[in-house]
């Protein structure tokens, strides 16, 4: 009996120990546009609150991005700026097929860093009185390609040429305003939004209209490390607590 006793507690304690246990910690690593990387900042504090996970941020060009994971970089999701170069991963074999999906859509701005310079139309280009237009390289960024299409249906893009400033992504074509190296430039809403609010110089939201949406997708890659801690990150990523972060960034949700 003493004997039947002591192998029911030790049963007791296993069990115990394999429900209560909480879920192994993992780090998950994400490749995120840098367009998105200040409400990604947001977004993971709540995540790894509520979740126990850490995630790793690596922000960029989207375009550069999906050539590192072409090329063998170990990330575990990534969330783009547009919807092509994740469907291009599940087609080669290097995102989980089913598992892509539209996180924002972004917003275009013309952007100065001092107030008064950029009217609510926009006219500051067709007046043509600045000597620096900064954009995204179209090569690397949907923004780019965004500010592209824009001057291209206002007939500006080959009059423009000698006045634009291109930068590798989004965040250093801010940083061309910001620091008035440019005097103008087309960048993500985001970059300049905070709880809903424009905080600082002049802006022109651009018409939707002037370009193709801005679909950001983010996609699970096929060599996560942790499928299941991805998944919940991913998932996590269109809860009422995220879209609140997203939304107040500027952006439109799906």
């Amino acid at each position: 009996m003493q004997i039947s006793l002591r192998g029911s507690v030790a049963a007791m304690l296993v069990l115990c120990g394999l429900i209560c246990s909480p879920v192994r910690a993992a780090e998950i690593s994400v490749a995120v546009a840098s367009n998105f990387a200040a409400p990604m900042e947001r977004i993971v504090a709540l995540f790894q609150k509520e979740s126990g996970h850490t995630v790793k941020v690596s922000p960029g060009a989207s375009g550069k991005l999906y050539a590192q994971i072409k090329g063998g970089a170990p990330f575990d999701a990534f969330l783009s700026a547009d919807e092509e170069l994740p469907k291009q991963l599940v087609q080669d074999g290097l995102a989980v097929t089913g598992s892509r999906f539209v996180y924002a859509t972004g917003r275009l701005v013309l952007w100065s860093a001092q107030p008064g310079v950029v009217d609510a139309k926009g006219a500051v280009l067709i007046r043509g009185n600045f000597n620096t237009l900064a954009i995204a390289a179209p090569r690397f960024s949907p923004y780019g390609v965004a500010a592209k299409e824009t001057l291209g249906k206002l007939t500006m893009w080959n009059a423009i040429q000698a006045k634009l400033d291109k930068g590798e992504d989004v965040t250093q074509t801010w940083q061309l305003a910001e620091t008035e190296k440019a005097d103008l430039a087309f960048i993500a809403l985001s970059q300049v939004m905070r709880d809903g609010r424009v905080t600082a110089g002049s802006w022109w939201l651009v018409p939707p209209e002037l370009h193709q949406p801005i679909r950001q997708n983010a996609v699970l890659l096929s060599g996560a490390k942790d499928q299941a801690a991805t998944r919940a990150f991913l998932a996590f990523l269109m809860s009422e607590k995220a879209r609140a972060v997203i939304l107040g960034f500027g952006y439109e949700l799906p």
